[in-house]
């Protein structure tokens, strides 16, 4: 006999919510996985107001095509994958109609660690300096490269979550998290 965790237990009611129209389901999903999506897509298009742009496009996304969710994989390796490639989409479309790369002017929602600690001006510069070198970095590394990054860095997922999100083998998320490491380093000047 198979003994199910509560995590697993939740999930399931909730897809089942889901499959069933519940609107009170779907406010959970919202409630339980927004910020998250939220980071992931930020970590690929680093533009804020298109972040949340994208998220909304995948509740919608799920709402729709909740029915053909098989469970192969855990529901928020599922959201997962669909921001990614949402977020991915929506580059593709800018670089072809070449915008400008820009910054979002929302910095609150972003606010640095040194910040919060209230550490001096001249440190809080010195950390932002290089938060923005970081973010330049990450912002020229190759897609694929910047979401295995991203899923490792920001969200603290292991190489066998981020390989079943993105569909590539574990040798490879290890493989793009090395060269992302190895751009993000040179960039900051720390190898030669």
């Amino acid at each position: 006999m198979e003994i199910k965790t509560t995590k697993e237990l939740d999930e399931k009611e909730l897809i089942k919510g889901l499959k069933q129209g519940r609107e009170q389901a779907f406010s959970l999903l919202v409630h339980r996985y927004r910020d998250r999506l939220t980071r992931v897509a930020y970590g690929i298009v680093l533009e804020r107001e298109e972040s949340l742009e994208i998220v909304q496009d995948v509740f919608v996304s799920v709402y729709k095509n909740i029915g053909s969710f098989r469970g192969d994989a855990g529901l928020s390796t599922w959201l997962v994958r669909i921001t990614i490639n949402l977020s991915l989409n929506w580059k593709r479309r800018w670089k072809r109609r070449f915008r400008w790369a820009h910054r979002s002017l929302d910095s609150q929602a972003f606010v640095t660690e040194t910040e919060k600690r209230g550490d001096t001006p001249e440190a809080q510069y010195r950390g932002k300096e290089l938060e923005a070198r970081i973010m330049d970095a990450v912002g020229k590394l190759p897609d694929r490269t910047r979401a295995v990054f991203v899923l490792n860095t920001l969200e603290g997922l292991s190489y066998g979550e981020i390989g079943q999100a993105l569909e590539i083998k574990i040798g490879t998320v290890k493989s793009r998290l090395f060269q992302a490491r190895k751009q993000i380093a040179k960039a900051l000047g720390e190898e030669k």
